[in-house]
């Protein structure tokens, strides 16, 4: 397995120099929304330490991501009023991981509304602030 790069984006977005629409973090982990959602609310949860995926994290370090997605999952159900959450998270180019530091993809879900495809768009700014603050007020 590749070594993990400390140049990628995530890596980037938790150094300060990517912006990002931040929902949560504590000393563990962060999440912020996805700007090419699949869904209204699609958020993504990080791990602060340096881990390509789920195959170098420490196991101590990949609960803090299990309960910071667990928290997301909550909030987005009440934030989106969903029906479901589904949530995701891939490993290696063959397993359809595209940014290579470990995320977890948190999508409120509702009856009969497919996923879009994912990054087929980028979503506005206004809307991902207004989504991230439904987010944030669920989350108190």
């Amino acid at each position: 397995m590749p070594a993990y790069d400390a140049n990628n984006p995530f890596a980037k977005i938790l150094r300060g120099e990517f912006p990002c629409y931040k929902v949560f973090e504590n000393d563990h982990v962060l999440a912020f929304l996805d700007i090419m959602p699949r869904c209204p609310g699609h958020t993504l949860v990080i791990p602060k330490a340096a881990a390509r995926n789920i195959l170098d994290i420490t196991p101590d370090d990949y609960a803090h991501v299990a309960r910071g997605t667990h928290k997301i999952a909550a909030a987005a159900m009440k934030a989106f009023n969903a029906d479901g959450i589904t949530i995701q998270q891939f490993n290696e180019p063959a397993g359809g991981q595209v940014v290579f530091h470990l995320h977890m993809h948190v999508m409120p879900r509702h009856n009969g509304v497919a996923l879009l495809p994912p990054a087929s768009r980028k979503e506005d700014g206004k809307v991902l602030e207004e989504n991230a603050a439904k987010l944030i007020a669920a989350l108190r």
